[in-house]
């Protein structure tokens, strides 16, 4: 049975005129243990506290607590906003206790010199469906229409011009909603094509903008909506419309986002930026962050997707219905065996950052089937497929074989042979930071005596194991395959037939289910080759809107082509009718 969930509307709420200091209760009700929260969200909250302490007791503190416009910017949202879509469908936007924390911490918080706002910059880390995205698109209302700013000008951005409209879409049908808003603001365009929103009273609008777009350069903001800052590539956007701060007076930048995976990216440096200030590690008056997080402890053996305990602690809407435990236990159930789908499942519901955006295999499932004791005589006579990953100039290539059961072994068999340049591996160590030398000396990688690889080396070995395994075919990736060919016909080389297998969603993805299966099932085993077993650590998989895979180079942290290489070996064995003895059909 789900859990029933809180009532959106408090009737305590709903009645104005007992509104209190509402962020100031959040925090004390964290800071308590009342209410489950993880490390960074007590950090908030008691940083709240500390200088609340500070403007009571001393004189020389330069903000102070102006609980009357807090509560007033709560009363824009929950007097003038009404929501739309599903069960909230034209309820007024009570304000659940963490926004009201977010927002009175953001208006209330002033400067003592001139009365303007302390905070210019607000990182907001919180999983999918916990309703960040309509809170920015209130925030971008009061800024247009009830912030007492001449021209503002509020822009929703992104990278992408769809994700931009997604927040904007939240701020029109909260025009849509209301008649208020409707005598006060000019929607143009008409129906979902509407771009703009404007407040001629003070000259002000509210509109879209992206780096797609031109006309980045020379905006102005008073207030800027930043959506789903771990999809930014880079720091390009925010930098751009933040330069347009000097001539406001209370310029906010207000960033919303789900956890990411890439900790060399800007959304990492905000996030790691925002736990230092919240843990008041650093000292930033103008940053206020709230990020949802799980305690250490929480994440060990991945004990939070079985305890749904601990599920409200980073999920502050949870407990009013949003997302819902019963569409948090949909997730994981269907992310159970699938790494890639679990990694998004611990990103969107758990604000877990992952090492990897779409990691394909799993540790414990890749070193289940790990066996580095069988002899190579086993492998002698049994059929078997290859893939041939060629590298660039300097890379690893990769030539993989998948050996079909035998009477005396029932597992698939996986072997695959890397070659490396050999000159310069020292300096190719330090790039990958990982010990090609000790791979070369241990045999796992032929580092071949030259700058480049060079395919004479390779096709010669690849013709020697052909030569003593039994290969049916190899599948290959037709990029640098014309030079390879040319190379076979120079030095008159025959190998098996050779198929041109794609790299795209069509061909990868049926390659790959074939290999996560036997990996997940148990039915195969690898010989425990290191360089292999981090090429599997490395791989990322990338899936279309259909949830058809692939392997991403260019999302990877590392070399992948031993899995390229394996998942072409695995997708020409759907091509065969294999039958073993007793007529069962083996793929």
């Amino acid at each position: 049975m789900g859990r029933k969930p809180k009532s959106r509307q408090n009737p305590e709420k709903t009645n104005s005129s007992t509104i209190k200091d509402r962020a100031t209760e959040y925090a004390l009700v964290i800071t308590r243990g009342d209410v489950a929260a993880g490390p960074y969200v007590q950090g908030a909250c008691a940083r709240h506290l500390y200088d609340l302490e500070c403007f009571k007791n001393d004189p020389k503190y330069p903000y102070r607590w102006d609980i009357d416009c807090a509560d007033k910017t709560v009363r824009f949202f929950e007097e003038r906003l009404y929501l739309s879509g599903g069960q909230f469908e034209g309820l007024p936007f009570i304000l659940l206790p963490w926004q009201s924390f977010v927002i009175g911490s953001i208006f209330g918080w002033k400067r003592k010199s001139d009365g303007m706002r302390r905070f210019r910059v607000a990182y907001i880390e919180t999983p999918k469906g916990s309703g960040k995205s309509p809170l920015a698109a209130g925030i971008g209302l009061k800024g247009l229409c009830a912030d007492n700013e001449s021209a503002a000008e509020i822009y929703a951005a992104a990278t992408k011009q769809e994700q931009a409209m997604v927040l904007f879409r939240d701020a029109v049908a909260f025009y849509d909603h209301s008649d208020k808003l409707q005598e006060r603001l000019k929607a143009s365009g008409s129906a979902d094509n509407r771009w703009k929103l404007s407040f001629p009273t003070s000259r002000s609008f509210f509109r879209v903008v992206s780096s797609e777009k031109k006309g980045l350069s020379g905006p102005r903001p008073h207030m800027v909506l930043l959506d789903e800052i771990h999809e930014h590539p880079d720091g390009a956007v925010i930098e751009m419309l933040r330069a347009g701060f000097k001539t406001r007076r209370q310029p906010l930048s207000f960033m919303i986002t789900n956890s990411g995976h890439d900790k060399t990216s800007v959304c990492w440096e905000y996030h790691d930026l925002g736990v230092k200030v919240a843990l008041q590690q650093l000292q930033n008056d103008e940053f206020f962050s709230y990020i949802c997080s799980l305690d250490d402890e929480d994440l060990k053996d991945d004990r939070y997707l079985d305890d749904e305990s601990l599920w409200p602690k980073v999920n502050p809407s949870l407990e009013y219905g949003l997302p819902g435990y019963d569409y948090i236990r949909g997730q994981i159930r269907e992310a159970r065996g699938l790494p890639s789908k679990m990694a998004t499942v611990k990103r969107l519901c758990f604000c877990v950052w992952t090492e990897a955006d779409n990691p394909a295999i799993d540790r414990e499932a890749w070193m289940a089937c790990q066996d580095k004791d069988y002899p190579d005589e086993i492998l002698e006579g049994r059929r078997c497929w290859g893939g041939l990953d060629l590298s660039a100039v300097n890379d690893l290539t990769a030539f993989a074989l998948m050996f079909h059961p035998s009477d005396d072994d029932p597992f698939w068999r996986l072997k695959v042979w890397f070659w490396i340049p050999g000159i310069g591996l020292h300096r190719k160590e330090e790039q990958d930071h990982v010990p090609y030398l000790a791979w070369r000396d241990a045999k796992y990688v032929k580092a071949v005596d030259r700058k480049t690889i060079e395919y004479e080396f390779v096709i010669k070995d690849i013709v020697g194991i052909c030569g003593r395994f039994n290969v049916q075919k190899i599948a290959f990736d037709r990029w640098k395959m014309k030079d390879f060919q040319k190379e076979m016909e120079r030095m008159g080389a025959t190998l098996p037939e050779m198929v041109d297998f794609g790299q795209g969603y069509q061909s990868m993805s049926p390659a790959i289910k074939i290999f996560e299966t036997k990996l997940l099932e148990g039915t195969m085993r690898h010989d425990g080759n290191p360089c292999l077993t981090w090429c599997a650590a490395n791989a990322v998989i990338e899936s279309d809107a259909a949830e058809n895979k692939k392997y991403t180079k260019k999302k990877s942290t590392g070399r992948i082509d031993g899995i390229v290489a394996t998942a072409m070996a695995c997708g020409i064995l759907s091509e065969e009718t294999i039958v073993d003895d007793v007529g069962f059909m083996m793929v």
